[in-house]
This record gives C-alpha cells, sequence and structure tokens, in this order.
C-alpha cells in the first residue's frame, strides 16, 4: 500500500469520528477531462462525472517536499532568480546563465538533489507549447551561475521556470519555483490548446491514458493519478528508471502559467516498468492544465503531452 492510500485511510477515520461527535451534540441541542495535443489527437469526453475522495492539500503532508506557490513570481521568502535575459532571438539555441539569489544577496551555492538534480528547469510558450526540461549545470567556482543549454525557441513570450529546494540558510528544505518571462521577436502563431481527452499519441507511437477515481478532478485536492503507457495497442513494460522514477509528470495552467509538478508515487526498482505509474495530483486552480509526461525506453526520452481539466 502507498503512502498516499495510508494516508487517505488515516485521514477517512478521523472525519468520521469528528462527524459522530458533531451528530452527538446536534442530538443534545437541535471530468477528468484530458486530452491529446502532442501533436497527434484533438478529441473531447464530457466533464460531468462523480467525484472522488480527496487527499488533503499537499503542504500539509510531512516530507512530500512540494513547492510553496504557483511558480509565477521571480522572488519569495527573500530567494531571486536573477540574470535571465529579456529577449532571446528565434530559431536559434541559447546557452541561459542566471543565479539563485540568497535572502542574504548572496548567490546560492547549496542546493538538496531532488529526483536526482539540485535544479529542474523548465521553458513553455504563452499558449502551452515548446515545453522544454532542462537539467543546468551549476558552475565549479563557487559563484552560484547555472547554465541551461535552450533549444531554438519560435516566436512569442516565453516562460523560464527554475524549481530548487536550498540546502542549507532560512529556506533549507522547503522547495521553490521562480519564473521570468523573456520574448521571441517575430512572427507568432498561437495553438489553441487541445480539449481535454482521456489518452494522447506520442509521434513514435507511445499512447498514454490518464484516469482518477471516480473520473473527476477538482481543484485545490489531492489525487491518486494513473497513468498507463501502451504502444499498438500492447501494454509497456520496458521503461527504463528516469529521474529515479519510471516517468516525470509537470502541468501548466492554460492562461496563466501557473506551475505544478506531479510527484510520482511509483518508484524506479529496476530497469523495467510499467505499464502503469501513480502520481500525487493536486491542481491548485480550476480550469485546464497542460500535462507533460516524460518516460524512457531504449535509452530515448520521450514526451506526452496532454490537457486535463480541474473542476472548481
Amino acid at each position: 500500500m502507498s503512502a498516499f492510500s495510508r494516508s487517505r485511510r488515516t485521514l477517512a477515520a478521523v472525519a468520521g469520528a469528528a462527524a459522530l461527535a458533531l451528530a452527538l451534540t446536534a442530538c443534545g441541542s437541535s471530468s477528468m477531462n484530458m486530452d491529446s495535443h502532442s501533436g497527434t489527437m484533438d478529441s473531447h469526453s464530457p466533464s460531468a462525472m462523480p467525484s472522488m475522495p480527496s487527499m488533503p492539500s499537499m503542504s500539509t503532508m510531512p516530507g512530500m517536499g512540494s513547492a510553496t506557490s504557483d511558480g509565477l513570481a521571480d522572488a519569495q521568502d527573500g530567494y531571486r532568480l536573477s540574470g535571465l535575459p529579456d529577449t532571446l532571438p528565434a530559431g536559434q539555441g541559447a546557452a541561459l546563465r542566471f543565479s539563485i539569489t540568497a535572502p542574504d544577496g548572496r548567490p546560492l551555492t547549496d542546493f538538496a538533489v531532488e529526483q536526482t538534480q539540485r535544479l529542474h528547469f523548465y521553458a513553455i510558450r504563452s499558449d502551452l507549447t515548446g515545453f522544454q526540461h532542462l537539467h543546468p549545470t551549476l558552475a565549479g567556482d563557487g559563484s552560484g551561475g547555472w547554465t541551461a543549454q535552450l533549444a531554438a525557441p519560435e516566436a512569442g513570450t516565453w516562460r523560464f521556470y527554475a524549481s530548487f529546494t536550498p540546502d542549507s540558510g532560512p529556506g533549507k528544505g522547503r522547495a521553490y519555483v521562480l519564473s521570468r518571462t523573456a520574448t521571441v521577436p517575430g512572427p507568432q502563431s498561437e495553438v489553441p490548446l487541445p480539449a481535454p481527452a482521456g489518452s494522447a499519441t506520442t509521434p513514435d507511437g507511445y499512447t498514454v491514458t490518464a484516469t482518477v477515481p471516480g473520473g473527476r478532478l477538482m481543484a485545490g485536492m489531492a489525487h491518486e493519478l494513473t497513468v498507463t503507457v501502451s504502444k499498438d495497442g500492447q501494454p509497456v513494460t520496458d521503461l527504463q528508471p528516469y529521474l529515479e522514477t519510471y516517468a516525470h509528470l509537470t502541468a501548466f495552467h492554460a492562461g496563466d502559467q501557473a506551475f505544478a509538478h506531479l510527484h510520482p508515487e511509483t518508484t524506479a526498482t529496476g530497469e523495467r516498468g510499467g505499464p502503469t505509474l501513480t502520481f500525487h495530483a493536486e491542481l491548485a486552480e480550476p480550469g485546464d492544465w497542460r500535462l507533460f509526461l516524460q518516460f524512457q525506453t531504449a535509452g530515448q526520452l520521450h514526451t506526452a503531452a496532454l490537457t486535463l481539466n480541474a473542476a472548481g
């Protein structure tokens, strides 16, 4: 049984006891909707589905390492994302250099390792296309400088996110996500967000299907999201370890680009995993979210993109 399930049973018991106490006192007085746009499918499924029992907010669960904000600010608790450019040339890769400034005004150099990395860096365009998940390198000279190799971006407005956990100082052990935007000049063509649907197929033929118990995700509540990977109608069982698990899942909110990392419950225990993976899913805002699932087979990294709707 996962920690997620044990926690849910414990909370259910506490809630039941509380309800009984209230009843005695009273007697004495008086869809999930998902889509497929990794470029291959665009279908729609109904959202009027029953709700499911929910978990408490991840921020109340010890040891979960959840981020403390939606990732839309460049500073929090005295930590600041600095050095990223305001503009970038279209059609050209770039070495993005930046640093995290600590509350004492000095560059932060002490980072905890989270899923094999000391810092995760993400880039996405305002229409939630062009997703990139990068692992920057930290300068070895003690300057606290990071370098991320960005693939050539298309014209438009981009947001860059730095996800990290200080390993010393006032924010030690607390996960942060900071971000800044940059403009890539040139003619821009907005890509409409695909409608929610239950599955998506990658360009190389992998199909990803996502479900939650009860079939509906509620904003601000935690759920257990199950993802199944198949190919040509057959379950995929050769998923390789990637970042300490068999898949990595990130979400961005349509409109404001709020960030959410859906923490894996399935850890990598061998060289072959799948086809079913579970994640702790908590999306703070109602509306559509764009999910990017990354997994690896035969040394190749695949990315599946889905749109999920969180009900208010």
